[in-house]
């Protein structure tokens, strides 16, 4: 059930029972970066972290042949909404592309339907109360005029065929936006899971969403959060709360909590500012000495988890000597392995970060 007005003070409120509690959980979502990020090329936010990226997609987007037509027309960032059934809820951790564009075509027409009546309302009450909008049953079916385009309207009338539209254009520009960058991407995200995880562990909810964004607390039993155009409560009933990182949305969050899709924040993954930067990171002299250079550099690289495939790439080294020095490393209690989906990350122990952190001798 969602209670919902409008004042001068816009908050979403999102309360929990211990069920909730327990049915939270955290996963990546390729399709909310492709949501995201298209929201982010039409916003003047894309010249803050992402500029080049920004540029180079337009360029790529922009090339004869590029149809991507009613995926742009769905994805406006002057409304306050975006249909839900673009991102249904990755059913894994860490879903490719591929397994979450099949989730999207068996979404039933009936829902497209009801997602599309909910954008017909967002785009004619741009401060509207969701109170309505939350039981798109209720709704007036939308009239074509009332959709972004002609492409929409189509989808509307024909949801089956639209959505087999639909997900070739979005596997179309994940090819030209997302793809060569996916490695980076991911990687960022699969570091903000780790770092969740580990801090709903030591601190329970509080040390999960404490520092999720500017605009997010956790209070009483309850996530707080701003935004500009509603405020309300989401009373969640056992559904639990979907988090998903990422690399687009700063610094905003975007929430999704109309039924009956599971009620989803998504929020800007940590070290976003550095996702395009590409570093060069030394290992200590010392350090070198006692480990040898290949165990010190890995642990220098690993300022953020990172998988066997990136270090060999960011290092120069095989896979192989990578995941055996690794071996050696974590024997030794100076890395920590963790699986995230498919893949494993491997982290510094406190005790690397001492042996990094400490000062140069001067000798004498």
């Amino acid at each position: 059930m969602i209670r919902l007005q409008l004042n001068h003070r816009e908050m979403l409120t999102i309360t929990f029972t211990v069920e909730d509690v327990a049915r939270t959980r955290l996963a990546i979502s390729p399709l909310w970066e492709i949501v995201a990020s298209i929201r982010l090329l039409r916003t003047p936010r894309a010249h803050q972290f992402h500029r080049r990226w920004a540029e180079t997609t337009r360029v790529r987007i922009s090339q004869p042949g590029t149809d991507l037509g009613l995926l742009f027309d769905l994805v406006d960032p002057h409304v306050w909404y975006s249909a839900d059934f673009l991102t249904p809820p990755p059913r894994s951790p860490v879903p490719d592309l591929t397994a979450e564009l099949a989730t999207l075509r068996r979404v039933s027409p009936d829902q497209v339907r009801a997602d599309l009546d909910v954008l017909a309302y967002a785009r004619t009450h741009p401060v509207g109360s969701l109170k309505d909008a939350a039981l798109p049953k209720r709704l007036k079916r939308a009239k074509a005029a009332d959709l972004p385009s002609s492409a929409v309207a189509e989808l509307y009338a024909d949801p089956e065929a639209g959505v087999d539209r639909l997900a070739g254009e979005l596997a179309a520009y994940w090819e030209v936006a997302i793809a060569p960058q996916w490695g980076r991407i991911r990687a960022l995200l699969e570091g903000d899971l780790l770092y969740r995880g580990r801090r709903l562990g030591q601190a329970g909810p509080a040390g999960l969403f404490e520092d999720l964004a500017e605009a997010v607390r956790w209070r009483d039993g309850a996530l707080h959060i701003r935004h500009r155009r509603f405020n309300g409560t989401r009373e969640l009933a056992g559904e639990g709360l979907l988090l998903t990182p990422s690399a687009f949305v700063w610094p905003t969050v975007y929430s999704s909590t109309i039924p009956p899709w599971q009620p989803t924040v998504t929020y800007p993954a940590r070290g976003i500012a550095t996702l395009w930067t590409d570093t060069s990171v030394d290992a200590p002299a010392g350090l070198v000495g006692v480990l040898g250079r290949s165990r010190a550099e890995l642990l220098a690289q690993l300022d953020v988890p990172r998988s066997t495939t990136e270090l060999a790439a960011r290092t120069g080294m095989s896979a192989g000597g990578v995941s055996q020095q690794l071996g050696v490393l974590r024997d030794g209690g100076l890395v920590t392995a963790h699986r995230v989906g498919r893949f494993v990350l491997y982290a510094r122990t406190s005790v690397a970060e001492s042996l990094l952190g400490a000062p140069e001798s001067s000798g004498g």
